[in-house]
């Protein structure tokens, strides 16, 4: 069980707790919720003893493990199984301890914990976590090299997954990942042996994921039982009557004071005046909440176009290289809402750069209405902001000769006031940057919007006033979003891309989350005839080759682990009456390691099969 009592903690001069309390019953999943800036991650580093507390405590059972998602995981030779592996530090040191132990007793202590932990079973169980992270058979044995940092985040919460510590801490997990990876996610931790507490501004995941949600508001802590829409409801109800109090408590001020003020001079009344400013001193007004000024995003709406405003014939485009999608025929009107669905690495940010006018077509026709704009917001566009400007600065570089009392309005229109429209971007929060993107993708009232993760780093109440204003918005939109709530309230279309083409989804959202979580692969596109393959490169060969040999590598490990227990079984007295339990624990693992041979073995096959296709 976690217990936070009566905490105290401020950063540099702001109190972020003052006497904040709450306890996590040990087991429950948990999502920790607050507006952006209120102290969420500053919890997690008070939990893990980063910081110290200026009042208060935090308590913890005995030799209870925090894990976590600090970072990335570096690039190197080592690969994404391997390293998974190798998160969970007592499995790998207790491996290694097997090999050359020699006291009988300690051989005996070291392989009962390693039955303990379930050690047996440990690579079907990273691959499985890889797979379910987006990582299939092929790429698990890549070195961490091979990938970038977004893809080595999701081998760190791999890593961490996989070491399954009593007390798993997840920041904003699902902002690199797909919306396959987070729907995964959520199914995974529904089903996690121990504590996890969850930072989220997925109202899906908290939904599905949790059995509590913990508010962080006002500097205190208030654990509610249930999952965030029960939640939602009762802090709703819970206000409404705060509310209520006081307005009544307001009604009787009023009542009062307007005796005071008439007749206060009044000698014969004075008396009774003096009596109800004393009442009036005394009367209370529950506290509310004090919630941020925003409360919805302005778009500016633009002209309506003839349909259609953007069609596509038979286009096809990528890189330079091989083409990332072909055949495209599709067509956009201005009252379009299309979510993009499909795998990361499938398209959906190639599509969305097609449309956007960021990529060009390398063969087909792309016709777009002559008087088009269009807005578009990425992820990795709020990264390129000019961190030593202003929000201000940004909006007068592209509306020079506006009054800064305009210019004003608008950043206030996207929840950037005062203060925050003359702070230097480098000094913003997440969600301010991500507000500000958005702000610079809309301001030329677009007819076609394209926003590819708009959601990431804005909290719950700025992802409600996004619904709203999409859903007023009177031009096209395209999302491509790991929200399915943000999906399912804006999109009236579903594209599913899958195997370089692009395809309408005819069933709904719920459905495909389904069909994900239960591993059917019909969700992607049909079969299309295989096309003649290239001619493979010296360094695809290399490549190709390095893989195989690992696998061969993997196998030799799991045939000698396989031999060592057929020596075991093989011994005669291990079936005796008295030894039934011991030789049920031998089979056991003997199973585990055929399963896993069997996988290495399956996996060698691909892995030769594509040398010798290679090499044709």
């Amino acid at each position: 069980m976690l217990r936070i009592e009566d905490i105290t903690y401020s950063v540099e001069g702001r109190p972020l707790f003052e006497g904040a309390s709450a306890t996590i019953p040990e087991g429950h999943k948990v999502g920790l919720v607050g507006r952006n800036g209120t102290g969420k991650t500053t919890l997690f580093r008070l939990i893990r003893g980063e910081l110290a507390l200026e009042g208060g405590r935090i308590q913890l059972p005995a030799r209870a493990r925090i894990g976590g998602v600090a970072q990335e995981v570096p690039s190197s030779g080592i690969s994404l199984l391997d390293t998974v592996l190798a998160a969970d530090t007592e499995r790998a040191s207790l491996l290694a301890e097997a090999e050359s132990a020699t006291d009988a007793h300690r051989i005996a202590e070291v392989q009962a914990r390693l039955t303990d932990i379930d050690a047996w079973s440990g690579e079907a169980r990273a691959a499985s976590i890889l797979r379910g992270l987006g990582f299939p058979p092929d790429q698990q044995l890549m070195p961490c090299s091979a990938f970038s940092g977004g893809w080595r985040m999701r081998v760190a919460l791999a890593g961490v997954l996989f070491a399954q510590p009593d007390y798993l801490l997840l920041d904003e997990p699902t902002n690199y990942l797909d919306l396959e990876g987070a729907l995964w996610l959520e199914a995974y931790l529904r089903d996690y042996p121990h504590t996890v507490i969850i930072i989220s501004h997925d109202r899906g995941l908290l939904n599905r994921a949790v059995t509590g949600i913990l508010h962080l508001e006002d500097r205190k802590l208030t654990y509610y039982t249930g999952p965030y829409d029960t939640f939602a409801e009762t802090r709703a109800a819970r206000l409404a009557v705060l509310n209520a109090e006081n307005r009544k408590a307001q009604a009787r001020r009023d009542h009062l004071q307007a005796f005071v003020d008439r007749f206060r001079y009044k000698a014969s009344k004075a008396k009774q005046a003096q009596s109800r400013l004393k009442m009036i001193e005394r009367l209370k007004f529950a506290t509310t909440p004090q919630e941020a000024a925003l409360t919805r995003f302005s778009f500016p709406e633009p002209e309506e176009l003839s349909p259609p405003i953007l069609t596509l014939e038979s286009v096809a485009t990528g890189y330079g290289g091989p083409l990332v999608l072909k055949r495209l025929s599709l067509r956009i009107d201005q009252d379009d809402r299309i979510a993009l669905l499909g795998r990361n690495g499938e398209g959906k940010s190639t599509l969305s750069k097609l449309l956007a006018g960021k990529l060009h077509a390398m063969e087909g026709r792309l016709h777009r209405s002559s008087k088009l704009r269009i807005g578009y917001f990425a992820q990795h566009q709020v990264d390129e902001l000019h961190i030593d400007e202003t929000p201000l600065q940004h909006v007068q570089r592209l509306r020079p000769t506006e009054q800064q009392a305009r210019l004003r309005a608008r950043l206030a229109g996207f929840g950037l006031m005062a203060d925050q429209a003359e702070t230097v971007v480098g000094r913003l929060s997440g969600g301010q940057k991500a507000r500000l993107s958005l702000l610079l993708a809309t301001i030329d009232a677009p007819h076609l919007l394209i926003l590819d993760e708009p959601t990431n780093h804005l909290d719950i109440e700025s992802r409600e006033a996004l619904v709203d204003a999409l859903t007023e918005y009177p031009g096209a939109v395209i999302l491509v979003s790991h929200d399915m709530h943000l999906l399912s309230l804006v999109a009236d279309r579903l594209w599913l891309v899958k195997s370089g083409s692009v395809t309408p989804y005819d069933d709904d959202l719920e459905t495909y989350r389904r069909q994900l979580l239960s591993g059917d692969e019909d969700v992607r596109q049909p079969a299309r005839p295989a096309e003649k393959p290239k001619k493979a490169s010296r360094d695809d060969l290399l490549a190709l080759k390095a893989e195989v040999r690992k696998c061969e590598e993997r196998l030799a490990k799991l045939n000698d682990m396989r031999s060592k227990l057929a020596t075991k079984l093989a011994d005669q007295e291990l079936y005796e009456p008295a030894r039934k339990g011991e030789l049920e624990t031998w089979n056991r693992k003997y199973a585990e390691v055929m399963e896993g041979l069997d996988r290495a073995e399956e996996m060698w096959l691909a892995a030769q099969g594509k040398l010798e296709m290679a090499e044709a």
